[in-house]
């Protein structure tokens, strides 16, 4: 498996490693996926996790590797909520809604005690990361995301955008380029698929017309 960790090619001066644009173009994929509320999201993003797993594994990055663990996981538990959430509709759908105030301070209240946990342990065992607190947020917002999407919560999107916002020039200054432009594409998608779902929740919301079909 060391191939993973070789480099593919060079781009604008940056070595793109094989892991990275493998694992990170899959993830891509399963974002996409996501967007189209296809329950194929999570068995795509459980991909993704692995080959990361394997690459940061035969790389001796115990953390990282670590860490896909934990995405792995999360994505088998979003499949489990979506085909349980499309047996419970009508019309074999995803639905998806606004969380409400209260789902929305637990969020933030997981991401913030998260992010302090894990960039302590981080900061404690220096191993387990190159780069403690950035590498904290990311981590966490990542599963945070992962969470409010298998949930259907609209705000998932918003949690992506504010790792996009770490995750660009964190990647680039540690030598992953390819998930750095990767990054900027999630951004754009983020945003297209942020677009779709609130339409969504919105015409959900809206009560029917007195005698139209429910």
């Amino acid at each position: 498996m060391n191939w993973l960790n070789s480099e593919a090619f060079t781009l604008f001066d940056q070595h793109i490693k094989w892991s990275d644009m493998i694992g990170n173009v899959i993830g891509l994929l399963g974002l996409a996926l996501g967007w189209r509320r296809s329950i194929w999201t999570w068995p795509v993003q459980f991909v993704s996790g692995l080959v990361l797993f394997a690459a940061f594994a035969t790389a001796h990055l115990s953390g990282s590797a670590g860490k896909q663990i934990v995405v792995m996981v999360v994505a088998a538990w979003g499949f489990w909520q979506w085909n349980r959430g499309r047996q419970q509709t009508q019309d074999g759908s995803v639905a998806v809604r606004f969380a409400t105030w209260r789902e929305r301070g637990a969020l933030v209240a997981a991401a913030a005690v998260g992010t302090l946990a894990v960039g302590a342990l981080f900061t404690a065992y220096p191993t387990l990361s190159w780069d403690p607190w950035p590498d904290a947020y990311i981590f966490v917002g990542t599963v945070v995301a992962m969470y409010a999407q298998a949930r259907g919560m609209v705000e998932f999107w918003f949690a992506w955008l504010l790792v996009d916002l770490v995750g660009v020039p964190l990647n680039f200054a540690n030598g992953f380029a390819f998930s750095g432009f990767v990054y900027v594409l999630y951004g754009a998608l983020v945003l297209w698929g942020l677009r779709d779902w609130w339409l969504r929740s919105r015409n959900a919301a809206r009560p029917l017309p007195e005698g139209a079909p429910a």
